[in-house]
């Protein structure tokens, strides 16, 4: 079940436009079953868009802002340019895309109830939308195996930056070769209901029966969902445990709280993944099994409802980051208030305050060292 099926929303408006054709096949091209057909589909409702556009137009918002703030910030200053900062900018730059690449088609898609972005697109973004996923949910893997690495078996030799940048150029590759399905196997044409009535559609096409389509999506939930909370849990459990370990014998205590620190604000990024994704998952995982399910009457609001709530995740990290990380709240305070805490300035007093300001996050970013 990989999500670079579910952000552009081909398949579900492929299940609906079945349903439509079944109907209209009954009575083909009557007026009546075209008003029946709109009034059951609760999207068409002036007030659902109102919401549904409010709620994407707010994720995108806060998704764009957060993650390249976040970009920026480890861009910016020196003393957060570490690994796992890294791994962070790699996790904010697939959050990004998912933000730019998923949301807005996705929505204009709901509203409009067909294709409207040409063939090109209809190849390149799902493979896009797929590999923006996987890279995400990977590098959560990456930075829970990397701490699992120095915490639970003592290994004080940290990656490097080369073995760092080595890793997410492969982290991309890997992605892009589980999303390449997306891309290979997809059809892009019109469906015509009457003379007057036609929709374009881009759908997936899979050789032989559909039931390899479902053993794709099936697959790539375990790949996506899965494999990667399974992961996280046992990496984030001994590590905690490790710590819990520690501070009970009074050893180190005060690098052990950093890192305590530390893990907790990554443990709560794989829940927010974890219960963000859920409902989306065990829905369409319940498409994939029960062929009746896009049968239901409200089955594309409730889609674009769970699909909404999964996309929630790409702006919590951010947020998560300035509320339970002194190194990225400083930074980003100082972007926001327009401060210049790394930079020496001149003898005056704005200049003795910056330097302050710059110790103090200098010492900040040292100590913690995330």
């Amino acid at each position: 079940m990989d999500v670079g099926r579910h952000p552009n929303a081909t398949q579900v408006n492929y299940s609906l436009l079945e349903m439509k054709s079944s109907n209209c096949c009954s009575t083909p091209g009557t007026t009546n079953d075209e008003n029946v057909l709109k009034l059951e589909d609760s999207t068409k409702l002036l007030g659902v868009q109102v919401s549904l556009i409010l709620a994407y137009s707010t994720i995108i918002l806060f998704g764009v802002i957060g993650n390249s703030l976040v970009i920026y910030v480890v861009y910016k200053f020196k003393n957060l340019r570490t690994v796992t900062n890294f791994f962070i900018v790699n996790l904010a730059v697939a959050d990004l895309l998912v933000n730019m690449l998923c949301l807005p088609f996705t929505l204009i898609n709901t509203l409009c109830g067909e294709w409207k972005f040409g063939q090109v697109l209809c190849f390149m973004l799902p493979c896009a939308q797929g590999t923006a996923v996987h890279v995400s949910t990977i590098t959560l893997n990456i930075i829970a195996l990397d701490r699992h690495r120095s915490i639970v078996y003592h290994m004080e030799t940290k990656m490097s930056k080369d073995m760092c940048a080595v890793v997410i150029v492969v982290t991309w590759v890997v992605s892009a070769l589980l999303a390449s399905p997306l891309a290979i196997f997809r059809e892009y044409g019109t469906f015509d209901f009457s003379p007057d009535v036609s929709l374009q559609v881009c759908t997936e096409k899979w050789p032989g029966s559909s039931m390899n389509g479902s053993i794709y999506s099936i697959s790539m939930l375990l790949v996506q969902y899965g494999l990667p909370l399974a992961i996280n849990s046992v990496a984030y459990i001994r590590i905690w445990n490790k710590l819990k370990s520690h501070m009970t014998r009074g050893g180190r205590s005060d690098r052990n709280q950093r890192r305590k620190k530390t893990t907790k604000m990554l443990l709560t990024m794989v829940v927010v993944f974890a219960v963000s994704w859920l409902p989306f998952h065990a829905f369409q995982l319940a498409v994939d099994i029960n062929s009746t399910v896009p049968d239901m009457k409200d089955f594309k609001l409730l889609y674009t409802v769970f699909h909404i709530v999964a996309m929630c995740s790409t702006f919590v990290n951010p947020i998560l980051y300035g509320w339970m990380n002194n190194n990225y709240r400083s930074a980003f305070l100082s972007v926001c208030k327009c401060y210049r805490p790394f930079r020496f300035c001149s003898k005056s007093s704005k200049g003795r305050y910056a330097q302050k300001e710059e110790e103090r996050v200098c010492t900040d970013c040292k100590s913690t060292n995330v």
